[in-house]
């Protein structure tokens, strides 16, 4: 009966290294390549989040004076997920949708899961989050803060760690404090230089798909793209990893290097000029007139770039990991195209492409649209029927958030709806990626085609509208060749 629901061609995998589109872009007319370093070029080995999480709780113990207790506590893998809204004040991590509202059942304060009851309580009698507290243009609100990097994993779990022995011990704390103070922690891991420390350290170890960056960059370049990098970690940092990746001729594929960038500042502060650094890293004082192939810059802004450089418009396409901090500017205010890298993607779709997810998807919108249908019929015998599949799809729902995390679910939907992190994904890019190599898998002139996705009030007229796009996403055997 199940396989009978399942759309024609909805058995075809998708595959993993795929590029999706939320708008329509040709590489064809995109002359000039942007990137961003960290999780963008160079991607990086979940082993480090662990060590960020360490480094930082004996930073909170040592430094900040907090019990010594905590040092029982280790990282999590899988505890959390990116996209997640912390409420500062209630102490609550939580996931959200695209219409402001909490997921039942993926709110937790420390480790433990808050009841439904006492989420809705919390929020004046609803799972509404008013637009006022939400986060802004940044992901940072009054009073709710939204982890939208890749680092933000390891923060996360400290913090409902902290929270969680707290908690368990009956000790008070003020809210705000804590917050801040683990932020602060973290971001001392990365501010004093401890991670770029252990990255250089052991580069095979962290770095991973190093040789299919070059792969991409040296493609690039044989087709008369230009290529420039904006980043905000140090030169030094930057020339290591490059140079283990793709060689020490690095800098001879991009015409522009900018470092320390301070993004997103970078894009909207038009005060701080360049700064050009010698083969060494080290500063030189000259007042920059143009940006020089080969040279090394340091901050700088987004103003006096287009101003050097005269790139401008559709024809940049600038890749980031960070829809806020990378890519948000640069499509709203300045009209580039831009390309989210979500290494998540690839794992999410693994699991889309399992046969527990798709019969139980299946089934589940089965039971969704009986329950719409048969609804009219209220007799005690119709009602106990409907009150039955109402039970069976929660249940089915819950199966289905927890094949992606037991805790928070997919970071791309809620049990229906996309998540806030879905709605600023499709916002703030034209294409998303798992990786940089994905690029590898089209040739320098194709164009990506959104799928036409019918609206509520519109039938769905064509078979990729029937069975979830796989007809216009490209196959896992039909991309080896390419490859």
């Amino acid at each position: 009966l199940l396989l009978d629901l399942l759309p024609p061609g909805v058995c075809n995998l998708l595959n993993p290294a795929a590029i999706y589109a939320n708008n329509e872009i040709s590489l064809g007319d995109v002359e000039i390549y942007g990137f961003d370093y960290d999780y963008t070029l160079a991607q990086y080995s979940n082993l480090l989040h662990s060590m960020i999480f360490n480094t930082a709780r004996n930073i909170l113990i040592e430094q900040f004076k907090y019990p010594e207790g905590l040092g029982k506590y280790d990282y999590i893998p899988g505890f959390a997920i990116r996209g997640l809204h912390y409420d500062v004040q209630k102490s609550l991590l939580m996931k959200i949708d695209a219409f402001h509202y909490v997921q039942l059942g993926t709110a937790y304060r420390g480790l433990k899961p808050v009841p439904d009851e006492e989420v809705i309580e919390l929020y004046g009698g609803t799972q509404h989050i008013p637009l006022y507290q939400m986060s802004d243009f940044y992901g940072k609100g009054p009073s709710l803060k939204q982890f939208m990097d890749i680092f933000s994993l390891p923060e996360m779990t400290l913090l409902s760690s902290v929270i969680d022995y707290f908690i368990t011990h009956g000790i008070e704390f003020d809210q705000v404090h804590l917050y801040k103070d683990i932020s602060d922690a973290i971001r001392d891991v990365h501010v004093k230089g401890v991670m770029y420390k252990w990255i250089e350290k052991d580069m095979e170890k962290y770095i991973l798909h190093g040789d299919e960056i070059y792969a991409v960059l040296n493609r690039l370049v044989n087709h008369k793209k230009k290529l420039f990098l904006i980043t905000n970690s140090p030169f030094s940092f930057v020339d290591k990893g490059m140079k283990h990746m793709v060689g020490k001729n690095w800098r001879d594929l991009f015409d522009m290097v900018i470092v320390q960038a301070d993004k997103p500042n970078f894009f909207t502060d038009r005060r701080k000029p360049f700064r050009k650094l010698d083969d060494k890293g080290s500063l030189q004082w000259d007042k920059i007139n143009q940006l020089e192939k080969g040279k090394i810059y340091k901050e700088g802004n987004l103003f006096d770039f287009l101003r050097l450089t005269g790139w401008r418009g559709s024809k940049v396409l600038y890749f980031g990991d960070h829809l806020y901090s990378d890519l948000a500017d640069l499509m709203l205010r300045h009209g580039w195209r831009t390309g989210a890298i979500v290494p998540e993607l690839e794992t999410e779709i693994r699991i889309i492409n399992t046969e527990q997810y798709m019969h139980s998807l299946t089934w589940q919108q089965a039971l969704t649209g009986l329950l719409e249908r048969m609804q009219m019929y209220q007799d005690a015998e119709s009602k106990q029927v409907l009150l039955e599949w109402m039970k069976e799809r929660q249940e089915i729902r819950s199966l289905t958030k927890n094949l992606f995390n037991p805790q928070f679910g997919s970071i791309f939907r809620t049990f229906h709806n996309p998540t806030y992190f879905s709605r600023r994904l499709v916002r703030f890019s034209d294409i998303y990626m798992a990786s940089i190599s994905c690029l590898l898998n089209y040739d320098v002139n194709f164009t990506f085609y959104p799928r036409r996705t019918p609206l509520q009030h519109e039938a769905p007229l064509w078979m990729d509208q029937l069975c979830t796009g796989c007809m216009k996403t490209p196959f896992l055997e039909e991309m080896v060749h390419i490859r």
